[in-house]
């Protein structure tokens, strides 16, 4: 498989820069917007009036995760009370997760859709550290749902999977692919509107097909092509935007299961296995009682041949989707 000879430059490192040119020399991108908003846009907002918000302007409330050389807070602002999450990438941390935040940072310029948290500016703070003030979204993570055991049923499978294929199609027309959608990447407010985050690993397209081969992202989301293009890509190619298509039919079935699917409940997977079960087994299924529209969506996310997926496109007019409304 080309999936030996790719691994072997996984271990391939360029030397880190010293200690001091970790510093950025030059401004960072702005969205358009840069850094001003309207409170309204946030529910817990209390002025109607547009905004400038500045680093002086908001306060810490609560840490809501670490990781990746950052820390992602709630903040308050002091003057409206509008809540934001703040995601901030320290400026000794390693560069790499510095020009993964740069590139999120640039995704998120080109994306506005109501199906993709939104960003509402980018602060530099004194020491090198850098912050995107983004959507507070109350509920968490996906994933944070099911480990706090929320069932979800079908329908409610349903209505996430119309609203996260209502963003990738925004991306792919775009030509963004995301690379690591999964359950924690997908946040949720007390509305049960979900929205597609973290855009750290995620890519530009230069041309509709351009191939993207590294493995970046987490494997366990991987599809067959992913891993080994020459057996399960369209001409030995990875089609990113069918990718995320493969990710969206694990992720429903994960919700919908409450367990990785490809794995029995509570057994932990590493990267040997994982990569066996996608590439050599079949594609997990469904129970025998779901519904055969939803058996048949799943179907259309998890073709092991990347060319027979369904585009995000095509899975709107699927008929399972076909009664939940936006």
């Amino acid at each position: 498989m080309a999936l030996v000879k790719d691994r072997r430059q996984l271990n391939l490192r360029l030397p880190l820069p010293e200690h001091s040119e970790r510093r950025p020399r030059f401004p960072l991108p702005l969205p358009p917007s840069s850094l001003s908003t309207t409170a309204t846009t946030n529910p817990t907002a209390t002025a109607s009036t547009t905004t400038t918000i500045t680093a002086a302007d908001i306060e810490k409330v609560q840490v809501l995760g670490h990781g990746n050389g950052g820390t992602v807070y709630k903040v308050r602002h002091k003057r409206t009370s509008a809540t934001y999450a703040l995601k901030v990438v320290h400026g000794d941390s390693d560069p790499i997760n510095r020009r993964q935040i740069l590139s999120e940072i640039s995704i998120l310029r080109r994306t506005d859709s109501p199906y993709v948290v939104k960003c509402h500016g980018v602060l530099e703070k004194w020491g090198g550290d850098i912050a995107i003030l983004m959507e507070f979204m109350d509920k968490g993570t996906l994933e944070s749902l099911a480990k706090s055991g929320d069932l979800f049923s079908e329908q409610m499978v349903a209505k996430i999977a119309y609203q996260v294929v209502q963003g990738l199609e925004h991306l792919h027309a775009h030509k963004i692919i995301h690379r690591d959608l999964k359950p924690s990447n997908l946040l949720v407010n007390e509305q049960m509107q979900v929205k597609i985050a973290d855009f750290g690993v995620s890519k530009i397209m230069c041309r509709t097909l351009d191939p993207c081969n590294s493995y970046v992202g987490t494997c366990a989301y991987m599809s067959p092509e992913r891993f080994d293009p020459d057996t399960y890509g369209n001409g030995g190619t990875y089609n990113g935007y069918a990718g995320d298509i493969w990710s969206l039919g694990l992720t429903l079935l994960e919700l919908y299961m409450g367990h990785f699917p490809y794995l029995p409940e509570g057994q932990r997977p590493d990267w040997a296995t994982l990569m066996c079960a996608i590439c050599f087994g079949e594609p997990p299924s469904l129970p025998e009682y779901v519904s055969k529209e939803f058996r048949s969506f799943i179907g259309c996310c998890l073709q092991k041949d990347s060319s027979k997926r369904w585009t995000a496109t095509q899975l709107l007019s699927h008929p399972f989707l076909q009664n939940i409304k936006g």
